[in-house]
C-alpha cells in the first residue's frame, strides 16, 4: 500500500521548474483547470500550482481551490506517470462544489495517464496527437507570391 502523503519533493517550488514545465510541456485542460504536463526524471509525479486572484477571487476561494487540487492529487499521485504538472484554475472554478472540481481533476489525471501511456503504442500517431504548434503545418507553402509577378 502506497502512502499518500504530499511531501516538499513531490512539489514544483522554483520559478525555473514552473517554467521549464511550461516550455516543455503539453497543455491539458477543461471548464475548471488547465494543466501542463511536462515529463521528468526525477521522483515521478510532482505538483505546481497557478491560482491567480484574477480567476478565482479572494484568498479564501483560493485557498479552497488549491486544497482541493493537493487532495485530488495527493490521491492520484501513485497511478500518474514521471511527470511535472502545473494546475492553474479557470474561471468557472471559483464558485463551482467541490465534488465537481474532484471529478474535474481526475477526468485530467485519467487524460494525462492515458496520455503518457500512448506513445509506447505508436510513436507517429501520438506525437500529432500530443504535439503543439511545433507539429502542425508549415505556415509558408503555395501561399506566397512567386508566381503573381
Amino acid at each position: 500500500m502506497h502512502r499518500l502523503t504530499f511531501p516538499a519533493h513531490k512539489r514544483l517550488r522554483r520559478k525555473s521548474e514552473f517554467d521549464a514545465a511550461y516550455a516543455r510541456g503539453r497543455r491539458f485542460g477543461n471548464g475548471f483547470f488547465a494543466v501542463t504536463a511536462s515529463s521528468n526524471d526525477k521522483y515521478g509525479a510532482r505538483l505546481g500550482m497557478a491560482v491567480a486572484v484574477r480567476t478565482a477571487g479572494n484568498a479564501v476561494e483560493r485557498n479552497r481551490i488549491r486544497r482541493i487540487i493537493r487532495e485530488s492529487f495527493r490521491l492520484h499521485q501513485h497511478a500518474l506517470p514521471a511527470v511535472d504538472l502545473v494546475v492553474s484554475a479557470r474561471p468557472k472554478a471559483r464558485g463551482a462544489p467541490g465534488a465537481e472540481l474532484h471529478a474535474s481533476l481526475a477526468a485530467l489525471w485519467k487524460t494525462i495517464i492515458a496520455r503518457a501511456e500512448r506513445p509506447e503504442r505508436s510513436a507517429t500517431s501520438s506525437a500529432s496527437a500530443l504535439d503543439g504548434p511545433e507539429g502542425a503545418r508549415p505556415k509558408d507553402g503555395p501561399s506566397n507570391d512567386r508566381g503573381s509577378g
